[in-house]
């Protein structure tokens, strides 16, 4: 189970609202809502947790380059929402993956000979020609200091467990405005 809620920095404090994760099938359409929730290209904090197993945090300032926070990207990365942050902080490539996904192999402009040297499996089982995946990193991933000027500071995101979103809140002075989107 997911929770999700948008936190939007106006000259009277935060408004926050619930967002609706079904809308949300990439990253670019967290942070297109993320940036239609800015009032006057104010900073808009996109929170996301998921049962207590991971938390993540994404920051908006108007048209400059989001920050993304996810505080165990192993567990993450298990899960659809959190995947979207942790390929995007680990440099997963979606044009890559679209790509393979079309199941191209080359041999459509006669490069049969290149591409089997690529895909030849080895008879006798041994890995070492295989491609090796690095593992994802089991605790934080991204930038911790994303909300340092807001109040909450690196080292209190990097230790943050169970109810953290709440604790987020609390530290941002946004506690009332999250709870009545719960």
């Amino acid at each position: 189970m997911y929770f999700a809620a948008l936190l939007a920095r106006t000259e009277d404090g935060w408004e926050a609202s619930d967002m609706e994760l079904d809308d949300v099938e990439s990253l670019s359409d967290l942070i297109d809502l993320a940036r239609a929730a800015a009032v006057d290209d104010d900073t808009v904090v996109a929170l996301i947790e998921q049962e207590d197993a991971w938390f993540g945090v994404v920051r908006v300032d108007g048209e400059e380059d989001p920050r993304y926070f996810v505080s165990n990207a192993s567990a993450a990365s298990r899960s659809s929402y959190g995947s979207m942050l942790t390929d995007e902080l680990l440099g997963s490539d979606e044009e890559d993956d679209a790509l393979d996904e079309l199941d191209l192999d080359g041999t459509e402009d006669g490069e049969e000979d290149t591409i089997a040297a690529f895909t030849e499996a080895d008879d006798d089982g041994d890995e070492e020609d295989s491609p090796v995946t690095e593992p994802v990193p089991a605790g934080p991933l991204g930038d911790p200091r994303l909300l340092d000027d807001l109040g909450v500071s690196h080292k209190q995101l990097m230790t943050l467990d169970g109810d953290a979103l709440s604790e987020i809140a609390d530290s941002l002075g946004a506690t009332e405005v999250l709870e009545a989107v719960r």
